[in-house]
């Protein structure tokens, strides 16, 4: 591995990158596994579910559980296409083309989302905006959640 002097007087008292070697990069890896995007969106799958059940039990209407649903799927649906592309697009032959990928497949996801809110009038009769807003938002955060749960799961061994 090169290493590369600093340019300049300066940039060498600001530094305080240090590059890990090859066992230290492994272990790294090793005390942190990557989260399966699959594993995020069963987990939003399940909590949209669990949103839109409670959004019906508590109003007691149907068409406001079929809107939590609907805001649910809003952010499943584009999430899986996400997940689907990039799991498909793993062998990129350098960096510069991940991150074209990676950027593509976020483009897709957002536009699919806009495009089913934008039918979602026509899709679910009684439409409720607050409770597809409320099936959106909390499914969104599903992230968060798998990323505290990844960071509880794993042992420090220092």
């Amino acid at each position: 591995m090169k290493k590369y002097a600093p340019e300049t007087e300066a940039e060498a008292e600001d530094s305080d990158f240090n590059p890990l070697t090859a066992e230290e990069a492994q272990e790294w890896r090793r005390r942190n596994p990557p989260v399966s995007p699959w594993r995020v969106v069963g987990g939003q799958v399940l909590v949209g579910s669990v949103v839109s059940l409670l959004a019906w039990l508590v109003s007691g209407k149907a068409h406001v559980g079929w809107s939590a649903a609907y805001g649910a799927l809003a952010v499943v649906l584009p999430a899986a296409l996400f997940a689907r592309g990039l799991a498909r697009q793993q062998a990129a032959p350098h960096a510069g083309a991940a991150m074209v990928g990676f950027f593509g497949w976020e483009l897709a996801k957002l536009m699919l989302c806009i495009a089913m809110l934008a039918m979602a009038p026509k899709l679910v009769a009684g439409l409720s905006w607050l409770a597809l807003l409320a099936g959106m938002v909390v499914t969104m955060k599903t992230y968060w959640i798998a990323l505290l749960m990844r960071r509880s799961g794993v042992r420090k061994t220092d």
